[in-house]
């Protein structure tokens, strides 16, 4: 098997896209080739890089979940960075009157969920606004580019973890996800994807061969990215979806549930490719820390066969009816809706309007109809 080449590896190719050219280059700790030279690196040596810009967690990845920063001079480089990460997820056009292009080398996780996705979207929305090209240095979906699972999202609902009407798990490289955004949601920006070689949608993170870099604090392994879809819903909630523990998004609990009832009741479902192993834990922070609490680990069986939203919508509905405790937090915003509800997407989950026959009926039909809109945008 063949190891695949990244976007960030073909520079030389398209060395005329860069040609006197001032570069700002959006990214973080997953920014590196195959071995393991940074991208920031890279386009030093090889573009004029005068300027970098934060997604989430900041450039080196040392910034918590929905902690905000201001612009800061990064210390390897001397560069300035600008964060695109709380008050001013749009670059300003003061940022973009530094650069002509604006470029974007960060690993996604394939969730409708993670913010580096919009930090994108918007930048290319910046880039329409002032003149400027886009450029995308593709990367691998590391959950592989072949299934789509969820709903698609009411654009009622449109957040920062959640901005297109796309599903949760879309199944597309951040290349493709930018080509769609820009012809089907009308950015319209002058993009140029520089694509990967040797890659292939029927592949995960390890069949690529390349270096697994930890995304985000809470992201630390290929596994997680697998269930990060299933246990993400359950941030909105008062149940505690990992944060705090060795394994954030693997497994869910809280204080008032019973490990082996739920876990019991949710492999009574025979759900395909997954198995729920009662697991007790405590937080070191986040939600209930300290505090002694019950809840599943999610133990992925079967790549090929797991249904990542299918398991999420499940555990949610078996918690909600045997644990009169759960609650959906209250939104941030009072009059705005909670973060509950821009994850799921819609106003059926949060009334319970439908059964979850009727709701996992509305997964595969999303399913279905995203993979079609997503087809004109495959790169691979």
């Amino acid at each position: 098997m063949k190891k695949t080449i990244l976007g960030i590896e073909r520079v030389d190719e398209f060395k005329k896209v860069f040609e006197g050219k001032r570069i700002g280059l959006i990214t973080n700790p997953t920014g590196i080739d195959s071995n393991f030279k940074s991208s920031i690196d890279i386009l030093l040596e090889k573009t004029n890089l005068v300027a970098l810009f934060s997604p989430e967690h900041g450039v080196r990845a040392d910034i918590q979940a929905g902690m905000h920063y201001s612009t800061y001079t990064d210390e390897e480089t001397g560069l300035p960075v600008y964060s695109l990460y709380g008050k001013s997820k749009k670059p300003s056009k003061e940022m973009m009157d530094e650069i002509d292009i604006m470029s974007i080398d960060v690993q996604d996780c394939g969730s409708r969920y993670y913010t580096f996705i919009y930090t994108m979207a918007y930048s290319m929305m910046a880039c329409k606004e002032y003149g400027k090209q886009f450029v995308v240095f593709d990367r691998p979906n590391p959950i592989g580019g072949e299934k789509v699972e969820g709903n698609i999202l009411d654009v009622k609902y449109r957040s920062f973890v959640g901005y297109y009407p796309i599903v949760q798990r879309h199944g597309m490289t951040i290349g493709e996800l930018a080509k769609m955004f820009n012809e089907e949601f009308e950015i319209g920006c002058d993009l140029i994807v520089i694509p990967m070689q040797n890659y292939e949608r029927w592949m995960s993170f390890e069949d690529t061969l390349l270096p697994w870099v930890v995304p985000t604090p809470n992201l630390p392994t290929i596994n997680t990215a697998y269930t990060y879809n299933t246990t993400c819903v359950f941030e909105g909630t008062n149940v505690a979806e990992g944060r705090g523990t060795t394994t954030p998004f693997e497994l869910v609990g809280a204080p008032w549930i019973k490990s082996e009832k739920l876990a019991r009741d949710l492999n009574a479902y025979n759900l395909e490719g997954v198995y729920f192993r009662p697991q007790y834990f405590t937080p070191t922070f986040s939600k209930y820390e300290k505090e002694l609490c019950g809840g599943v680990f999610v133990h992925v069986t079967d790549r090929t066969k797991f249904n990542s939203m299918k398991a999420s919508w499940v555990m949610l509905e078996e918690i909600r009816r045997n644990y009169p405790e759960f609650k959906v937090n209250k939104p941030y915003v009072e009059g705005r809706p909670s973060l509950f509800e821009f994850e799921v997407g819609c106003d059926y989950m949060i009334d319970m309007r439908y059964s979850l026959e009727e709701e996992l009926r509305i997964l595969d039909e999303d399913s279905k109809k995203f993979a079609e809109i997503r087809k004109p945008y495959l790169i691979y």
